[in-house]
């Protein structure tokens, strides 16, 4: 079995990993493993900004109001106050690098998104995140002590236990890896590690996030012996675009800002005023979320209606030319009918537990990005705050690392993947079927709208699908497809845990039968 040995791995080659790549390669040779294309995870995705607190008018207290206010009290206060004040040095760090951030003359142009009380916004135009994955990208490939592999589908962590000696303290080496072009599975071993996977938005049928967000790091985590927090608090947008080919399409807010209506298909009825009659389309995300999810299972649709075609069609083509030229490629012209939409899991909250140093449980192990739970988001994200605790968190990772170098030992003699025991399948529409299976009932139980039936259900579900998994598992040679689904009921498994011991409604997540939120935020914290 091939492999590599380095001085830190990082799992992850979007905006956290990255950043803590860049920052450790002054001193240390780093090693980056990227599912699929460097390019393909959630950062280069993001059609927002970044916030931070830049004009002269704004305060770091109002930031961490706003903040709080979003995640329904739930946030840690020092993550929340440690992330916002070390983000106008992020942007700067940003700029250094060559990022274009829109201007107005000399000083940057911010806007203002939903749940922000301030300008505090910073964009490159609608595809902030294409241009800070782009130049953070350059500078590793120019990076002499970066090494980029992509195409690794990482499998487990390495630790004690996979010792030539068995060593049972936790201690992280590194991970096993399935290299996607030759089938082969390497070790990648490394005195430090970082894990910057990304999120878990796969786990449902419709999602925003990337083909590859199936929880890979959080999974590997726990697996290992990390806990994991509030994994219950996934936040979902009112408006992804409903197609059977395209499912991860976002439909962006301003179409209802400029004057965009929902409406039941069927019916033909304008609803929003049933669920916010003062603020109508323009309420807050959650509450339009489950006002169109409210619809869809009340009246058995696949989908309800965004129509904007009512505004003239130079002016919808103007404001909207991107969505204009995808949806017209699919046979919509959103100037003369309506558009299909879906409420879709758009951002997992909760995580890996970290702390303000990004160090998990176990030694040797640190994580940053969508993949932790740090205490910034609490029960929901405040809109462009995600890419900014990529930057403060990877740079923590990287002083973490580097301030505690002289303990971090080298790795002992590490067991090759066993791979003598398993065989290539034919049978790996069971994959695909499984695959399928676990979108659906966690859209249908363990979406934006639940109850402890609900969630009982998809709770057997998964103990069925993951003793046919883990039988699977251990016959047949690993593929990507095998890797994700294993994480992706790991992970739906966490998921739908922490929602049934949370017994109350706050911020992302709304049960029936506990409508109320509690006196006292406590987070849900899962332990191996």
């Amino acid at each position: 079995m091939s492999g590599t040995e380095h001085d830190v791995l990082i799992i992850g080659s979007g905006a956290a990993g990255l950043t803590a790549a860049l920052a450790l390669a002054e001193t240390k040779r780093v090693l980056v493993l990227a599912k699929g294309d460097l390019r393909s995870g959630s950062t280069a995705w993001a059609q927002g900004g970044i916030a931070a607190v830049l004009d002269a008018g704004d305060t770091f207290e109002n930031h961490i109001r706003d903040t709080m206010v979003a995640g329904a009290g739930l946030n840690r206060r020092e993550t929340v106050e440690f992330v916002i004040e070390n983000a106008p040095r992020s942007i700067e760090r940003l700029i250094e690098l060559g990022v274009p951030f829109n201007r107005e003359g000399a000083d940057l142009h911010l806007t203002r998104e939903g749940g922000h009380s301030h300008r505090r916004i910073v964009h490159v135009a609608d595809a902030t995140g294409w241009a800070v994955q782009a130049a953070l990208l350059k500078a590793a490939e120019e990076n002499p002590n970066i090494t980029l592999l992509p195409g690794r589908a990482c499998i487990d962590l390495v630790t004690g236990r996979h010792g030539e000696r068995f060593r049972g303290d936790g201690r992280v080496w590194g991970a096993y890896a399935l290299n996607e072009v030759t089938g082969k599975v390497e070790k990648h071993l490394a005195r430090a590690t970082v894990l910057a996977s990304g999120g878990a938005g796969r786990v449902y049928q419709f999602s925003t996030a990337p083909r590859g967000a199936t929880g890979d790091g959080i999974a590997m985590a726990w697996r290992a012996g990390c806990r994991v927090s509030n994994m219950e608090m996934m936040q979902f947008h009112p408006t992804c675009l409903y197609n059977l080919e395209v499912k991860n399409f976002l439909i962006t807010e301003a179409v209802r800002g400029e004057g965009g209506r929902l409406y039941n298909p069927v019916t033909g009825e304008r609803y929003m005023e049933k669920y916010d009659p003062e603020r109508m389309e323009l309420a807050p995300r959650d509450i339009v979320a489950r006002a169109n999810d409210d619809q869809i299972k009340r009246y058995g649709l696949d989908y309800v209606h965004l129509d904007i075609s009512h505004q003239p069609p130079e002016f919808v083509r103007e404001h909207f030319p991107t969505i204009y030229e995808k949806l017209l490629g699919l046979g919509i012209d959103m100037t003369k009918e309506p558009i299909p939409v879906v409420p879709a899991q758009h951002y997992t909250c909760g995580g890996v537990l970290i702390g303000l140093d990004a160090r998990t449980d176990l030694p040797g192990l640190w994580a940053a990005g969508e993949c932790t739970e740090s205490g910034l988001h609490g029960a929901n994200r405040l809109a462009s705050n995600s890419l900014l605790e990529c930057f403060v968190f990877g740079e923590a990772a990287a002083k973490g690392i580097l301030a505690s170098w002289d303990a971090l030992d080298a790795p002992p003699a590490i067991k090759d993947w066993d791979e003598s025991r398993v065989t290539d399948s034919d049978e790996e529409v069971v994959i695909k079927q499984n695959w399928t299976e676990i979108r659906r009932f966690m859209w249908n139980y363990v979406g934006i709208v639940r109850t402890t039936k609900r969630l009982e259900r998809a709770a057997h579900r998964i103990k069925l699908l993951t003793d046919e998994v883990d039988d699977y598992y251990g016959h047949f040679r690993v593929t990507t497809d095998l890797i994700e689904l294993r994480n992706l009921l790991q992970s739906a498994e966490l998921i739908v845990t922490s929602a049934l011991r949370r017994k109350e409604s706050r911020g992302l997540h709304y049960t029936l039968d506990f409508p109320e939120t509690l006196p006292a935020a406590e987070d849900t914290v899962l332990v191996p």
